[in-house]
């Protein structure tokens, strides 16, 4: 994990800095040139008036808070609680080691840290400060502290409690947390719990009273198409709320799809159906399966997934980690037991099932029309009536656009992101990041996580020479989907097609790190390209994936040229550093793939972050191409509270294939709410989702 620098005055004396999203470079007046590094998160005196203020406001609540109520009831959260690298017992540990007592005793300001039962804390969350600007490295802590329980332990305490002032960012008491569970067992407690329940707006209980006669006549009957985050969360909310729910899937079930991987891997046998896109789980489950997102890490909607998680089989650090990850490894496995439990709930499962088109009368929708997937002809296409159907496709299946388009569905064509898969000897940027610690790393192993890095450069159209006819002034290049530990994988969803992304094991004990280095597009390129309408970023995704495999030479090959070639625009070696990528890789001129402003875009930037990263450009570090399904090329309108379309009535689309999300967590998030809403609908649910899991932060916009 690689935190962002706030260094002092004295480092950047010795080090020059140079921009990149952070940096803005200034000239020193003794004669050297150095530059004043600016974080991204601004602090002291860089804070906008803005920003001071709401803290100031924000530390007389407090002050207040801290007045009205008593400093021994509830509990209170510690922030910042740093250990150094040599005196913690390593990533993996989740226990209040004696390392972390000290740091607390130090903001108790209580003597003896040995004294302080460890019972009494609980750690939140932990991440890994490794920047260069400090001293060492550090382990960081947020812990929440439990006062009844420390007192009631070690009673020595209560005068010190009593000195205790809050202080924003550092010390802070929690105000009425939720202790969420996993998501069967917040509905559990809601059902069992009814007379005591939390109430809806009506004043009613947040279920029906209704609801055991409505079963005991007819469950509403609702098609869940997509087996990916959004349509499993969606079918778990369904299915326990005791909705009659029907999971169809194109894909195999991971058992049989990590057979169809195997056989494309190894014999170069491309199931169209069964593959690194499609399948139980979606292109998530062979991916590096990140669970950061930016929809708000503490929201009650993410901890319900997170703790969904855990129930069904991911370790219990996923909850603490600064950027929690599972790996391949793990999420096979758990999402078997998603499987089994939605059976248990009485869930049909249809794998190996396509939807070929929606049965739609007067504008609502009435079921879906089906056939086998191996069934290319739809021969044995017929004809399942739904009350409601939940559209939760990945953004690789672009048929299901066409469908929609046939019957009139509006689409939005939205701004998204092509570009290279880079890829590094993992070795080298556990240098980069950690210097002479780099051997701590053990292949995922040691006392330090693996190393990874983010980047990000703004461009202006004056910083390079954009001669493209898009009209766009500016452009974002950022490192997408980074795989610490990992190696490039084949995600073509035709064999006339190259299409790429990265995967991790959980330990990431991969010699390669992989990212995807990215550049915005919009409309306005798409334009450029001669294509219009609502399918325009699709064909442009599509002209250069059919360009990427003929530059390969066909058979699945990827097209691929070192940095300092891609650079010098030249082609001067036949034979290239070592790749991850199996199915293998052939030399070629990637300038020849992408616009030219896209090209130069990805020049600008690398040398930015070489800049930033010293080593990033090297011989041994390798581009491959193509990278373009980042994210949805379209999005689905629909209703933001009932998230129905607003096409056509009955239609749900959620997840990354409608454009409301990007990666696992906000995929499920979306998943999830959906099934609240479509709950509600059909009287299996009253209020708001708010009631049951809190207020969700910015559900229902793209975001990763």
């Amino acid at each position: 994990m690689f935190l962002l620098p706030s260094p002092s005055p004295s480092y950047l004396m010795k080090h020059q800095s140079h921009k990149a999203l952070w940096f803005r470079g200034l000239p020193y007046s003794s004669g050297k040139l150095t530059r004043q590094i600016r974080c991204a998160k601004r602090t002291g005196k860089q804070r906008y008036p803005s920003e001071k203020k709401r803290l100031r406001t924000k530390q007389k609540e407090l002050l207040s808070d801290s007045k009205e109520k008593s400093k021994f009831e509830g509990t209170w959260r510690l922030f910042k609680l740093a250990v150094p690298f040599d005196q913690h017992p390593g990533k993996d540990s989740l226990h209040v080691s004696d390392a972390l007592l000290q740091q607390i005793a130090t903001v108790l300001k209580f003597p003896v840290a040995s004294l302080l039962p460890p019972e009494a804390f609980t750690i939140v969350r932990k991440s890994f400060d490794a920047r260069k600007v400090l001293l060492d490295i550090w382990h960081v802590h947020t812990v929440d502290m439990d006062v009844q329980k420390l007192i009631s332990l070690e009673p020595r305490c209560w005068d010190f409690i009593s000195r205790l002032e809050p202080k924003v960012g550092l010390v802070e008491r929690v105000h009425d947390e939720r202790d969420f569970g996993d998501l069967a067992s917040i509905i559990h407690d809601c059902k069992e719990n009814k007379e005591v329940a939390l109430k809806g707006g009506n004043g009613h209980s947040i279920f029906s009273t209704e609801l055991c006669k409505n079963q005991a006549t007819r469950k509403p009957k609702i098609a869940v198409v997509g087996s990916g985050p959004s349509g499993l969360f969606a079918a778990l909310v369904l299915a326990e709320l005791g909705a009659d729910i029907t999971l169809i899937e194109r894909g195999q079930p991971v058992e049989k799809r990590g057979r169809d991987i195997g056989a494309l891997v190894v014999r170069r046998i491309l199931d169209l159906e069964s593959n690194f896109c499609f399948g139980e789980g979606s292109a998530g489950t062979w991916s590096d399966g990140k669970l950061v997102t930016r929809i708000g890490r503490n929201s009650g909607s993410v901890l319900a997934v997170m703790r969904t998680l855990v129930h069904f089989g991911a370790p219990k650090q996923i909850l603490i980690d600064g950027k929690p990850h599972l790996g391949t490894d793990r999420l096979v496995p758990l999402l078997r037991n998603v499987r089994q439990h939605l059976q248990d709930l009485g869930v049909t499962i249809k794998f190996g099932t396509k939807v070929d088109d929606l049965v739609i009368k007067d504008r609502h929708v009435l079921g879906v029309m089906v056939s086998e997937s191996a069934d290319k002809l739809h021969l044995t296409s017929q004809k399942m009536e739904y009350d409601a159907v939940i559209l939760a496709v990945g953004h690789s299946a672009r048929y299901i656009y066409e469908v929609l388009l046939a019957h009139n569905v509006e689409l939005i064509p939205k701004d998204f992101t092509v570009g290279l898969r880079i890829e590094h000897p993992q070795e080298l940027i556990n240098s980069i990041q950690y210097a002479e610690l780099a051997s701590e790393v053990c292949h995922g192993r040691g006392k330090i996580p693996v190393a990874d890095y983010k980047v990000a450069n703004y461009i202006d159209k004056e910083d390079f020479n954009d001669v493209s006819d898009s009209g766009v002034t500016n452009r974002s290049c950022y490192s997408f989907c980074m795989c610490p530990g990992g190696q490039v994988v084949l995600t073509s969803t035709s064999p006339s097609e190259i299409c790429i992304n990265g995967m991790s094991f959980s330990r990431r004990a991969s010699k390669w790190a992989n990212a995807a280095l990215v550049v915005t597009v919009t409309t306005k390129d798409f334009e450029a390209l001669n294509y219009y309408g609502p399918l325009a970023g699709v064909k442009f995704q599509r002209v250069f994936e059919q360009r990427a495999a003929m530059m390969g030479g066909g058979n699945f090959i990827v097209p691929v040229q070192t940095v300092t070639d891609f650079l010098e625009n030249k082609l001067s070696v036949t034979s290239v550093p070592p790749s991850s990528y199996r199915l293998g890789v052939k030399a070629a001129n990637l300038h020849q793939l992408f616009p030219i402003h896209v090209t130069e875009a990805l020049k600008h930037s690398l040398v930015t972050f070489d800049k930033e990263l010293p080593g990033f450009i090297c011989n041994d570090a390798l581009l491959h191409g193509v990278e373009t399904r980042t994210s949805s090329p379209i999005q689905i309108p629909r209703n933001g509270d009932s998230y129905e379309c607003t096409s056509v009535k009955g239609l749900y689309p959620v997840g990354e294939g409608a454009g409301y999300a990007g990666g696992i967590i906000s995929a499920a998030v979306d998943g999830m709410h959906a099934g609240f809403a479509v709950a509600k609908k059909f009287s299996l649910f009253h209020g708001d989702v708010e009631s049951v899991l809190g207020k969700a932060q910015n559900v229902g916009v793209v975001k990763y």
